[in-house]
């Protein structure tokens, strides 16, 4: 059985060979690039099932290098960095990042993260079912990552995408955002709940008006829900 492989995308030295240690140590294999210009090369060139990144690189900063490798690859990000502040935190998962970890940060943390996002990305890859919601002008298509509206693919960060399928897929529901957090980013993410209101809001500015027998609908105080009208 052939080893994960794990991208370690930072400028310190020290802390790319403590994580190539112990990731090894645990079984996974290691490629380390120090700038944000070299990750962008190696994510294609290496394949690797994860990626761990910076975001103070120098070259590109790690919100480039996420914005580059989602133009075309999926890949399960994980964002290191140094900074904690809220709004860090929000801009990496809009950009697609699968988590966040901030510096200083415990080594077992990291792999238990790691192991939880790769584990969350492999239970989608064996679903054999296409994994598809269809209504009236709209197709969400979760096993190609494609969203039709009124005919036509838009262009969708896959956590919006995630979050649409999650809530089509269970029509009339009521989510909290905290339900959402949990049940879309995953329950070792440990995010703001305004994340999920910016998603809604990019999310709408893609099907509005789109269709009057659906709409995603706030329900005050409580959450969102993907609601069938008739």
């Amino acid at each position: 059985m052939s080893r994960q492989k794990i991208l370690i995308v930072d400028d310190d030295v020290n802390i790319c060979e403590l994580l190539r240690l112990y990731l090894e140590k645990d079984g996974f294999e290691t490629c380390v690039v120090n700038d944000g210009g070299e990750a962008v090369k190696k994510s294609e060139q290496y394949s690797p099932d994860l990626i761990l990144l910076d975001i103070m690189l120098p070259v590109l900063d790690g919100w480039q290098v996420c914005r580059e490798i989602r133009k075309k690859s999926n890949t399960p990000i994980i964002m290191l960095t140094a900074k904690g502040e809220t709004f860090d935190k929000i801009l990496g998962l809009e950009l697609g990042a699968d988590d966040y970890i901030s510096k200083p940060f415990d080594t077992k943390e990291v792999i238990a993260r790691i192991k939880a996002v790769l584990r969350r990305a492999g239970e989608g890859e064996k679903d054999s079912d296409i994994k598809q919601v269809k209504y009236d002008k709209l197709i969400i298509n979760l096993t190609n990552y494609e969203l039709i509206v009124d005919g036509k693919q838009v262009d969708t960060p896959p956590k919006e995408l995630e979050l649409l399928y999650h809530l089509a897929s269970n029509p009339n529901r009521v989510y909290t955002r905290d339900q959402l957090l949990d049940e879309v980013w995953g329950f070792d993410y440990y995010g703001d709940s305004r994340t999920v209101d910016v998603h809604i809001k990019r999310i709408r500015e893609k099907l509005e008006d789109i269709s009057c027998e659906w709409s995603l609908k706030t329900v005050w105080g409580v959450g969102y829900k993907f609601e069938l009208k008739g």
